[in-house]
């Protein structure tokens, strides 16, 4: 298997796993994350897709994930809305424990590989896409902390971590 291959395995088994935990999570705003980032792990399928078959995929047209954007707006309507937080069940924190590991995993796979490219496009869009699961990485680790604490987390929120849109 090559590195494409193994890139693509990893973004289809990332976009079932988000697609499965969507379907067993009631709150609205975290059913939203997981839609997004199990969207995400599909255009990076498929950008490997096209790398895999000898296409030089335009680097420009990448498209950037919006999912740190799309959690702050979640985060601060809940705030807003000062909706009493009930717990979680102790399974549902695992499953973004889990997730969590899978994109620290995916962003040193696909850094290794830029490393190892000799196309320059090829090494931008490696880079590009272990940068975007940084970005889900930071995401998933809001979600935590937000489980782990969820109305201090809600009045403490500072969103250091996110960056400017």
């Amino acid at each position: 298997m090559n590195a494409f291959e193994f890139a693509m395995k990893m973004e289809l088994d990332g976009k079932e796993y988000y697609e499965e935990h969507e379907e067993k999570t009631a709150d609205p705003g975290l059913k939203k994350i997981f839609s997004e980032l199990a969207d995400d792990e599909w255009r990076h399928y498929e950008l490997f897709q096209a790398m895999a078959a000898g296409e030089n995929p335009d680097y420009e047209a990448v498209l950037k994930t919006s999912i740190l954007k799309t959690t702050r707006n979640i985060f601060e309507k809940l705030k807003a809305s000062k909706k009493e937080i009930g717990a979680f069940p102790a399974d549902f924190r695992e499953g973004w424990v889990k997730a969590r590991e899978i994109e620290a995993k995916s962003e040193t796979f696909y850094r290794e590989q830029a490393g190892k490219s000799d196309s320059e496009n090829q090494k931008k869009i490696w880079l590009r896409i272990a940068d975007e699961e940084h970005k889900h990485w930071v995401t998933i680790e809001s979600v935590i902390g937000f489980l782990d604490r969820p109305k201090q987390w809600l009045e403490d929120a500072e969103w250091s971590n996110l960056e400017p849109y």
